[in-house]
This record gives structure tokens, C-alpha cells and sequence, in this order.
């Protein structure tokens, strides 16, 4: 993985603590790194890491946003402190999940 790649990672995950979550050495004989994770395995560990790090209460299950052609484009999140907001945005995210909400913005 080229070094500013890791330092985007870094900057985003708010330390380096992805690369225990993304990458193992024990699997191969040269003791290199290799992608242990999917995307979704990252994607969940990041929302929990909202929960456990950032100290959010509320932090559903994200969106694999995707665009017109069915490719995955991102993970959307969202946390927050009361369960009223987390309800609300659930209900948006579930309703997309399932194609009903149209275009969600």
C-alpha cells in the first residue's frame, strides 16, 4: 500500500489501528501483510470504533451507497448521542436498503 494511502487511512481511522482489522502477516511464510478483511468487515469495525472510541450511543448500521450502474461507491454512516435522531436516520437508511426511499438525497 503506497504511504500516502496509509496516512489517508491513518487521518480518517485516527490512528493505525485499521491495519489490525485489515491486514494479517501470520497467514503466509514471508510474514507480509495480506487483506484479511472485506470491506464490510472494515466498514463494521469503523462502527464500532464510533461507538467504543468516539463515545456515540447511537450508531446504526451504515449504508453501502451505491451509484446508478449498482457499483459500490461508499459507506455511509451516521452517530449520534440521543436515540431519537439514530431512529429517524434508521428508518431512512432501512427504507434505501430496501429501494423504497427513491433517491436518498
Amino acid at each position: 500500500m503506497e504511504a500516502s494511502q496509509v496516512k489517508r487511512m491513518d487521518d480518517f481511522w485516527g490512528d493505525n489501528s485499521w491495519r489490525e482489522v485489515a491486514y494479517a502477516t501470520t497467514d503466509n511464510l514471508f510474514g507480509y501483510e495480506e487483506k484479511v478483511c472485506t470491506n464490510d468487515g472494515l466498514a463494521e469495525a469503523f462502527r464500532r470504533r464510533l461507538v467504543e472510541e468516539a463515545g456515540f450511543a447511537h450508531v446504526p448500521e451504515p449504508v453501502y451507497m451505491r451509484n446508478s450502474n449498482r457499483a459500490g461507491l461508499y459507506y455511509l454512516f451516521f452517530a449520534a448521542q440521543r436515540p431519537v435522531a439514530a431512529n429517524i436516520v434508521g428508518d431512512i437508511f432501512d427504507r434505501y436498503r430496501a429501494g423504497t426511499a427513491g433517491r436518498l438525497f
